[in-house]
C-alpha cells in the first residue's frame, strides 16, 4: 500500500474542496475520523487520507427536545460532557475498540455512526444508526449534501441517513451529524446469577428477558474471562449480568420481581450504579482480550443459538468466548488461525448471521472477507446504491469487500 497523502479539513468548503481535489486528480480517498478503528476492514488502497479530526464542535444541542448536532470529528468524550450537564446521553451506548485493537486518538461521533458502533444497551435502546437523525456529507460527486432533520420522519426513496450508518466510509465522508439522546437513568443496578455454564446461562437471560422488568442489557461471562472485569471481582467463576435502569424505586420494585423470577438460580448478587456502569463499558469494549494479540471476531446469530456456536467451534480449535445482547452478540478469540470458513459454515449451520473480524494480522485481513459475504441479490443492490452515490469508487475502495465493485454492508 503506497503511503498516502494526510488532509485535516477544518470546515464543510475545505472537505468539498479536498474530495474535488482526490476526483480530479483520479486519487482514491482513505476516509478515518481519528483512526480509532482504522485496523478493521480490508486493507485500504489509496493515495489520499482525509481526516474529520478537526472537523469539531456542537453546532447545537437543544436538550429540551432531546438533539444534539455536532461536526463529525466532534470526540465523542466531548459529546458525552455537553449531555452529562443536563443528566442526558448517547442511549446505543457507544463501543470504544482502541484498547482492543491498540490504535491511539479520541473515537469521533462520525465515526460512530459510520461504523454503527453500539454497545450492551442495543438489546433494549437500538443501535447508532436508530438515534441518528439527520447527516451533512460529501458525496463521490464532491457535493455538500444534507439529509434528514431534527424529527424522525419517513421517507421515501433512499433513506440516506440509515445507508450512511454503518457504511465505514464507502460512501461519502460526513462533515455534520444530527441525532438523538435520552435522559440518563436515575438508577442502574444489575442483578449477577454466578455458576452457570453458558447453556444454562442463556435459558437464564431469556426467562429474564421474558419477564415485565424491563431488562435493558444481558449478557454472560464464562470463567475463562470473566476475572478480567471489575478488576477480577469475579474470581473466574461464570457470571451472568442483567442491567436495570430508571428511576430508583421502579428499579428496586423490578429488581425484586426479577429475583423472584429468577428463584431457582441459588447465587444471585446485585451490584449498584456506579459498578453497573464500569462493568457494562467494559463489556462494550471486549476487555478480556484488550492486550492480547489473538484473531478476535464479532459475530450475531439468534440469542438462543450463541452458545451452540461456541460449542461447534471447540470441535476445530481453541476459543475463548464471551456473550452480550442476551447471546445474539458473541465475541470470539481464536489463538491460532482466523478459520473463518469453519465459523462461517457453523454460523450457516445454526440459521445464519453475521461474521466480522474486528482483529487480525494484514495477511488475515487480505485473506478473508472481513465482514460477512453478502447474498447476490444485496450485493447487487449494495452495487447499484454505490454507483449513484459514489460513482467512481474514490471512498474506501477495498474496506468492506474483497470485490471493489460490492459495497459489503452488514449489521455490525
Amino acid at each position: 500500500m503506497s503511503e498516502q497523502e494526510l488532509i485535516s479539513p477544518t470546515s464543510a468548503d475545505e472537505l468539498v474542496d479536498a474530495v474535488n481535489s482526490a476526483i480530479a486528480s483520479g486519487k482514491a480517498i482513505n476516509v478515518t475520523g481519528s483512526g480509532t478503528k482504522s485496523a478493521i476492514g480490508n486493507n485500504v488502497d489509496a493515495h489520499v487520507q482525509i481526516s474529520t479530526s478537526k472537523l469539531s464542535g456542537v453546532s447545537e444541542y437543544i436538550h429540551s427536545e432531546l438533539v444534539m448536532t455536532a461536526k463529525s470529528g466532534t470526540p465523542v468524550s466531548k459529546v458525552q460532557k455537553e449531555l452529562a450537564k443536563n443528566n442526558q446521553m448517547l442511549a446505543f451506548e457507544p463501543a470504544d475498540y482502541s484498547k482492543l485493537l491498540g490504535t491511539k486518538g479520541k473515537q469521533t461521533i462520525g465515526g460512530v455512526f459510520a461504523t454503527n458502533m453500539s454497545g450492551s444497551r442495543r438489546l433494549s435502546a437500538g443501535a447508532a444508526r436508530d438515534a441518528l437523525l439527520g447527516v451533512k456529507f460529501v458525496n463521490g460527486k464532491g457535493e455538500l449534501i444534507k439529509s434528514g432533520g431534527k424529527v424522525m420522519k419517513n421517507v421515501t426513496g433512499l433513506d440516506l441517513v440509515k445507508l450512511l450508518a454503518g457504511s465505514w466510509g464507502t460512501l461519502g465522508i460526513m462533515s455534520e451529524v444530527t441525532f438523538k439522546v435520552l435522559p440518563r437513568p436515575e438508577v442502574m443496578k444489575t442483578i449477577l446469577i454466578k455458576g452457570l455454564s453458558d447453556a444454562d446461562a442463556s435459558k437464564a437471560m431469556a426467562l429474564a428477558m421474558g419477564q415485565s422488568t424491563e431488562v435493558s442489557s444481558a449478557a454472560h461471562l464464562p470463567e475463562t474471562i470473566s476475572s478480567t472485569f471489575l478488576d477480577g471481582a469475579f474470581k473466574d467463576q461464570p457470571v451472568t449480568a442483567l442491567r436495570l435502569e430508571g428511576l430508583k424505586e421502579s428499579v428496586d420494585d423490578r429488581e425484586k420481581r426479577l429475583v423472584k423470577a429468577l428463584s431457582e438460580y441459588s447465587d444471585i448478587s446485585v451490584i449498584e450504579t456506579d459498578q453497573s456502569a464500569l462493568l457494562w463499558q467494559e463489556i462494550a469494549d471486549v476487555k478480556p482480550f484488550c492486550g492480547t494479540d489473538t484473531i478476535v471476531w464479532k459475530v450475531s446469530v439468534a440469542p438462543s443459538l450463541g452458545h451452540q456456536l461456541v460449542a461447534k467451534l471447540r470441535h476445530v480449535t481453541d476459543v475463548d468466548a464471551f456473550y452480550d445482547w442476551q447471546g445474539g452478540l458473541v465475541w470470539i478469540s481464536l489463538k491460532s488461525g482466523h478459520h473463518a470458513s469453519e465459523l462461517r459454515q457453523a454460523i450457516k449451520e445454526l440459521g445464519g448471521g453475521h461474521a466480522t473480524l474486528i482483529r487480525g494480522s494484514d495477511d488475515a485481513r487480505s485473506d478473508v472477507d472481513v465482514f460477512e459475504p453478502q447474498t447476490l441479490p444485496v450485493a447487487a443492490l449494495s452495487a447499484r446504491i454505490k454507483a449513484q452515490i459514489d460513482p467512481k469508487n474514490i471512498f474506501n475502495p477495498g474496506r468492506m469487500s474483497l470485490n471493489d465493485d460490492v459495497m459489503n454492508k452488514t449489521a455490525v
